[in-house]
């Protein structure tokens, strides 16, 4: 393992240990202590995070080969979308469902969406955004229209929480999404099942995956990956922590499973002299994998059956 301060790396072992039980025993109350969004917890200003949803909707359309948005909204039009881990406001479902979706279904691993001061005035920063019938439709998915603090109509968007983060559905829907969610899951085989059978025939799964460490790094950029798997599993194995599987693995379970990869490129990749740095402190399974796939930081996967 790639260490600078063996007594720092000792104490935060023991720390996380420690908070790794919490999460795995009372995943609420880990959430309310930590303050967990699904976003980051730099994303406090109303309006900036309504751009920020706005921003991956237009991320969504351009993944999807859709140049605008009126032939996204066709395209759209009667599809039924799962999101996976949507965070504790539902954006991205809300933006989907006022450009023509006919549901969307949101699952998440911990209870983070509720109505709350926040929330609201997020809803409300995201409807200002919108006129015509994407208005009336994103209106349309609270209990009240209009009124984002009377809850969300679940019969348009419904949110549920799995321990697994798993919809359990089968031949369900025509769109599955996620961004920067599958780097979290704990069993990453278990949710490439559960996509695929979720799926529809003519369905398209999209994600964005993030490889980074999420602020676990402690000197080097992607030192995070050279802690044993044992004692990395120890740590952050219930806290929804990156899992630390890097693209070859998601493109291996893709096809094990039926899919058919569309797109799988790069968004950003660590510098190979910065790599090299950590890479012979690095567990076994990554040594198999060439330095360029390696150095990926996150990439976009598009899949069909």
């Amino acid at each position: 393992m790639y260490t600078e301060n063996r007594w720092h790396d000792a104490k935060l072992f023991v720390k996380a240990v420690l908070s790794n039980q919490l999460a795995r025993f009372s995943p609420g109350v880990y959430v309310r202590l930590t303050g967990q969004t699904g976003r980051g917890k730099n994303d406090t200003d109303p309006a900036g995070v309504a751009d920020y949803f706005m921003r991956c909707f237009q991320d969504y359309r351009r993944k999807l080969g859709h140049a605008d948005e009126a032939s996204f909204a066709e395209y759209l039009a009667g599809k039924r979308v799962l999101e996976y881990g949507p965070g504790d406001v539902l954006g991205v479902a809300l933006l989907f469902y006022a450009w023509g979706a006919e549901r969307v279904d949101c699952v998440d691993r911990f209870p983070l969406s509720r109505i709350r001061r926040s929330s609201i005035e997020i809803y409300q920063h995201l409807l200002r955004k919108l006129d015509g019938i994407q208005r009336q439709r994103a209106e349309s998915v609270f209990e009240k229209a209009g009124d984002p603090a009377s809850g969300l109509d679940e019969s348009r968007i419904s949110y549920h929480v799995d321990p697994a983060g798993l919809s359990r559905m089968t031949d369900e829907y025509d769109l599955i999404l996620s961004r920067a969610v599958l780097e979290h899951v704990s069993d990453l085989e278990a949710s490439f099942r559960d996509m695929h059978r979720a799926l529809r025939n003519t369905g398209i799964s999209l994600h964005l995956v993030d490889l980074k460490s999420h602020g676990l790094d402690r000197y080097k950029e992607f030192d995070f990956l050279t802690w044993p798997e044992w004692a990395y599993r120890l740590m952050y194995s219930h806290k929804g922590f990156p899992n630390r599987w890097r693209v070859d693995r998601y493109e291996t379970l893709a096809r094990e499973q039926g899919f058919r990869i569309t797109l799988m490129e790069p968004t950003e990749c660590i510098a190979e002299s910065d790599l090299r740095v950590i890479v012979d402190d690095v567990p076994v399974n990554y040594k198999s994998l060439p330095m360029e796939k390696l150095s990926w930081k996150g990439f976009w996967m598009r899949l069909e059956k």
